[in-house]
């Protein structure tokens, strides 16, 4: 979906990293001790990996954190980036319209929850519960970062939006 995503909404920027593939070191570690979880607690203990009502409370997380990445990366077209601007491009330009009029960073809020999502959709309590503290310190960081950033890009109109919205995720 991601590269589809860049594909459709912000082509200029489309190349191989655009899947998220190369993510770095602690993405794959994350991912790969997600599978790990899960095919040694199936072997182990397989009733735990029925599809039950944590199931579909993941399918649902997934669904909608998706859809927020996705809406997301559509409503900021040219202004999305998957990496932090150091300085501001001559039409680079404070988006507050679409998801972006209910709340800050929707792109962040749909990982956030898409990747919690996939733990309780593998069933998999250690990396759920792991994720959560993992994501929240990522986030919290990246967040702090990114919009001291847009303070200095946009100034007053960042302070006023700022002021108007949240991440809606919890503790950021």
């Amino acid at each position: 979906m991601e590269y589809i995503s860049t594909a459709l909404f912000n082509p200029n920027t489309l190349t191989l990293d655009s899947y998220l593939i190369n993510h770095g070191r602690q993405y794959h570690a994350a991912h790969s001790i997600a599978f790990l979880e899960f095919f040694i607690e199936y072997h182990f203990f397989p009733t735990w990996k029925r599809f039950n009502y944590i199931s579909y409370l993941g399918l649902v997380l997934v669904i909608v954190g998706q859809a927020c990445r996705t809406i997301a990366m559509f409503s900021a077209k040219h202004n999305f980036s998957h990496y932090i601007a150091d300085y501001k491009e001559r039409d680079h330009v404070l988006v507050k319209h679409g998801i972006y009029k209910i709340m800050r960073h929707p792109s962040y809020f749909g990982f956030f929850w898409w990747a919690l999502g996939c733990q309780l959709l593998l069933s998999n309590p250690i990396c759920f519960a792991g994720f959560i503290v993992v994501l929240q310190k990522f986030f919290s960081d990246r967040i702090a970062y990114e919009e001291l950033t847009l303070q200095r890009f946009f100034g007053q109109e960042w302070t006023e939006y700022k002021a108007k919205t949240s991440t809606l995720m919890p503790f950021i």
